[in-house]
């Protein structure tokens, strides 16, 4: 099992709080191993075996387990009666109906710290939502940074490896098992992990017998990352390529991928005008290598993997992320959290003219500027606005 510290002592921070932790994210991202992790954690600080409750419900032991009074039934079994805490860790709890309510009642009936993964960002809504409200903390996991890539390579950040693990990481992305796989079959284990996400994580749990739109849409979404997209050019582009579809569809699917933690999308923000514009949104996907898989494993547009790589990171980095627009000129993100905003610019390469320092300097706050690029130059500065190389951003956290 790999380390990740980062979220590990999140669990840690609020272990023995009222709140309920829901690990969130993609599907074989590492939410399983973390909550493994943390039962290890719970061990080490003594805690009994019979007072540390994991179950997976994709397990063979539980999955039969699939409604609210089974789901009620096994803790009873389970729970002990000694009124001492007891830690409840739930993997992939979102399969059972109704269990928003078994927890609460666990919770409001037991001395408890519970712990759950899901996959699917609907958990979050509804009834989880009113029962809830205010007692639950989200743990956003992502696939591996740049920097655990690195530590699981075991490539100091020094090293002279890291360009060409940087190219590996563009390429391959961070799901832990294609990391640690050979060259010859990253692939075949990204095309699996793409047909999980995409049948299990949206399909199947959408009721959608046939998922060849579906998977076109996310072809579109995959090969115009970084790109201003609606739904009237999706539906246009589709027919184009003899596929029929309507706008009400694509607009399902657009809401069923992002539940699904496979896109993201970052709306427009007026930053004269301080509002969110009705219009175009750009949408990146979770990983770089699921990507190079929807496409079908072409190379070219390297700008726009760029800002997918950074948009994520921005993410992960617990930022909210919009794409900024001032008068006519586009700002690739802004980053904000608590009293911080960052302003990022990303260049594949520098162009002669100086037009993405230009559009920064646009903007009249005081707040940080920034523009990275995917290749390194030794310019560190233009016009007192940082040019940063995007493997040493990745690493300079």
């Amino acid at each position: 099992m790999f380390e990740r510290p980062t979220y590990l002592q999140r669990l840690i921070d609020f272990k023995d709080t009222d709140f309920i932790k829901v690990i969130t994210g993609v599907r074989r991202s590492g939410k399983s191993v973390l909550l493994l992790l943390f039962k290890e954690y719970l061990k080490q600080e003594d805690i009994p075996d019979d007072h540390i409750i994991y179950m997976n419900f994709e397990s063979f032991d539980y999955q039969t387990i699939t409604t609210e009074e089974k789901l009620r039934e096994k803790f009873q079994e389970l729970l002990p009666k000694d009124g001492k805490k007891v830690y409840l860790l739930l993997d992939e709890v979102q399969v059972v109906d109704g269990w928003q309510r078994v927890i609460n009642g666990v919770r409001v009936s037991f001395n408890s710290d519970i712990v759950i993964t899901g996959s699917n960002a609907n958990m979050l809504s509804g009834e989880l939502a009113t029962l809830l409200s205010g007692r639950y903390i989200e743990i956003p996991m992502y696939p591996l940074s740049f920097q655990e890539f690195l530590a699981v390579k075991q490539i100091h950040p020094d090293s002279r490896k890291v360009d060409p693990a940087y190219e590996e990481y563009e390429k391959y992305g961070g799901f832990p098992s294609v990391v640690i796989a050979e060259e010859g079959i990253k692939d075949t284990i990204l095309s699996g992990i793409f047909d999980t996400i995409v049948l299990n994580d949206v399909a199947l749990r959408a009721g959608i017998k046939d998922p060849v739109v579906l998977k076109s849409v996310i072809r579109f979404l995959a090969d115009n990352v970084g790109q201003l997209v609606n739904t009237s050019k999706i539906v246009h582009t589709l027919k184009s390529e003899g596929i029929e579809t309507t706008s009400h569809t694509v607009n399902r699917y657009l809401d069923l991928l992002e539940s699904g933690y496979l896109f993201y999308r970052a709306k427009q923000y007026d930053i004269r005008g301080r509002e969110y514009l009705r219009t175009n949104g750009k949408y990146f996907i979770v990983d770089t290598g699921l990507r190079r898989n929807a496409v079908g494993r072409k190379d070219g547009n390297y700008s726009n993997r760029l800002e997918n790589i950074v948009y994520v990171e921005l993410l992960r980095r617990g930022y909210h992320v919009d794409i900024g627009k001032i008068e006519q000129k586009e700002i690739d993100f802004i980053a904000r959290k608590l009293d911080e905003t960052l302003y990022v610019q990303v260049a594949y390469q520098l162009p002669h003219h100086t037009r993405e320092t230009d559009n920064l300097l646009n903007i009249k706050d005081n707040y940080k500027k920034i523009v990275l690029t995917g290749r390194y130059y030794e310019v560190e500065q233009i016009d007192g606005i940082p040019i940063i190389y995007i493997a040493d951003w990745l690493l300079d956290e």
